[in-house]
């Protein structure tokens, strides 16, 4: 992993020079247990302990296939599906890889006794697999959370309706809290220059959450002078959809829950706020 981070903080490596970088057999990576998704039975949502359920181990790198890409991790983030995952609420996550293994061969890498989580991520692309042609070794990007299959049409014109559509490190395997993360090629997107590693990480799945929910044209196609409800909007998906509103001219009535997260909606520009205690 050393000659891999060396090639990226250098800033002067080629895609030929990653191209040339070996790949080690094993990295390190966050992960649950799968025979450990009883250690919480009996306790409240509140005294189940994450600390408990999450390690540090050394895993194998996953094989690459078609359409997808490896990436060297710079930075990843934390989002409610990580917490939700660590403390196996609703279920535990290794029904999703089960039911994912059950795809393919290809998918049957992903049903482990063990799960990497984590659904986003800043890197750098080291290697790309078969029919991958937009994306090459030494590109710096980041990824969307959306796994999907596209082999129904019922996905074609929204991904969100593909019958196999997933939520990467959450319904599947070797997610972004990984020295190395495995995702499908579309998910990748160019990192801003502008924002550093950790910056780009981290408004990747909330950011893109709220977007879609909006102001795309698969969502409520926002406009200027609506009136936008945002409940719990000084979290993490509330925040970027009251900033989303406000930049287009829309009317962020943002719900929260103490004086404390009123005063980031302030500070954030939002006028209209329901303390809901």
């Amino acid at each position: 992993m050393k000659d891999i981070v060396d090639a990226i903080t250098s800033g002067a490596a080629s895609a030929a020079d990653f191209s040339a970088l070996g790949l080690p057999e094993s990295c390190r990576a966050v992960v649950l247990h799968k025979s450990e998704v009883d250690m919480f039975e009996g306790l409240a949502s509140a005294d189940k302990d994450p600390r408990k359920s999450l390690h540090v181990d050394e895993v194998p790198v996953p094989e690459l296939g078609p359409g997808e890409a490896l990436v060297a991790v710079m930075a990843s983030s934390v989002n409610y599906n990580s917490v939700w995952s660590s403390i196996f609420e609703p279920l535990p996550t290794f029904a999703f890889l089960e039911r994912y293994g059950r795809l393919s061969p290809l998918a049957k890498r992903h049903d482990l006794p063990y799960h990497i989580i984590g659904s986003d991520l800043a890197g750098v692309v080291l290697r790309t697999g078969p029919g991958v042609n937009l994306w090459k070794p030494g590109d710096e990007v980041v990824a969307h959370c959306l796994s999907v299959e596209l082999e129904s049409a019922d996905g074609h014109s929204d991904t969100m309706l593909d019958p196999e559509q997933r939520i990467w490190g959450f319904e599947t395997n070797f997610g972004g809290l990984a020295e190395l993360a495995l995702v499908k090629s579309n998910q990748l997107m160019p990192k801003p220059d502008h924002l550093t590693w950790e910056e780009a990480a981290a408004p990747g799945l909330v950011n893109s959450t709220a977007y879609r929910q909006l102001v795309s044209s698969n969502g409520a196609r926002m406009k200027q002078g609506d009136n936008i409800l945002i409940w719990g909007a000084s979290g993490g998906l509330g925040s970027f959809a009251t900033q989303l509103a406000l930049a287009g001219g829309a009317n962020p009535i943002c719900v929260v829950s103490s004086p404390r997260k009123a005063e980031i909606c302030r500070a954030m520009g939002a006028e209209a706020i329901i303390d809901r205690t």
